[in-house]
C-alpha cells in the first residue's frame, strides 16, 4: 500500500467513529518508520485512558496493510519474510494531535535521565515497568553510548528496561 491508500483508510476508520478529521499529514523520521499525524476535534477518544485506543488504531492500520499485502502477494509467502521484503509497510505511526510524539519525547527524557544516574552513580538502574514500543525506544535512545548497555528484564505488564554501567571502552 502506498502513502495515499493508508491515509485513506485511516481517514475511513477514524470517521466511523464519528469523529471529524481536520487534516493528516505524512512525514518520515529518516530512518524506517512513516507517521501519519492525523489533527481531529475530539482527540480525548483516542488519547484518554493513556493512548489505549491510539494503540487500538496503529494495530488495527498494520494488520489491514498486512492481510492486504498478504493477499497481493502469494500467500506461500510466510509474513516474517514479507516483513523483511517489504519493511515500509509495518513501519507506520499514526499519531492524534501529537500524542505520540509528546510521549517519546518524555521516554527519552527518563532515558537521558536515567543513563547520566547510572554514569553517575557507576551502577545499573531499572526504570519503572512500560510497553513494548516505550522499551524500544529506550534501546534506540541509548543504542550509541559506549558506556552503557540496556537490558529488558521481567515478564508481562512488570517487564522493564535496566541500564547498565560497563565503563569506559
Amino acid at each position: 500500500m502506498d502513502k495515499e491508500q493508508v491515509q485513506n483508510l485511516i481517514r475511513e476508520l477514524i470517521e466511523k467513529t464519528t469523529v471529524k478529521i481536520i487534516g493528516i499529514t505524512v512525514t518520515e523520521d529518516g530512518g524506517d518508520n512513516t507517521w501519519f499525524s492525523v489533527e481531529v476535534n475530539e482527540p480525548h477518544y483516542f488519547i484518554g485512558r493513556e493512548g489505549e485506543a491510539l494503540y487500538a488504531l496503529n494495530h488495527l492500520v498494520r494488520r489491514i496493510i498486512e492481510n492486504k499485502t498478504l493477499t497481493q502477494n502469494s500467500i506461500n509467502i510466510k509474513t516474517d519474510e514479507l516483513l523483511t521484503k517489504n519493511p515500509e509497510n509495518f513501519g507506520i505511526l499514526i499519531d492524534v494531535n501529537g500524542f505520540q510524539k509528546k510521549r517519546i519525547e518524555n521516554v527519552r527524557a527518563v532515558a537521558h535521565m536515567m543513563s547520566e544516574r547510572a554514569r553517575y552513580f557507576k551502577s545499573n538502574i531499572e526504570v519503572d515497568p512500560m510497553s513494548a514500543f516505550e522499551r524500544k525506544i529506550i534501546h534506540e535512545f541509548l543504542s550509541n553510548a559506549t558506556d552503557l548497555k540496556t537490558e529488558s528484564v521481567g515478564f508481562g505488564p512488570s517487564r522493564r528496561v535496566v541500564i547498565k554501567y560497563i565503563g569506559s571502552i
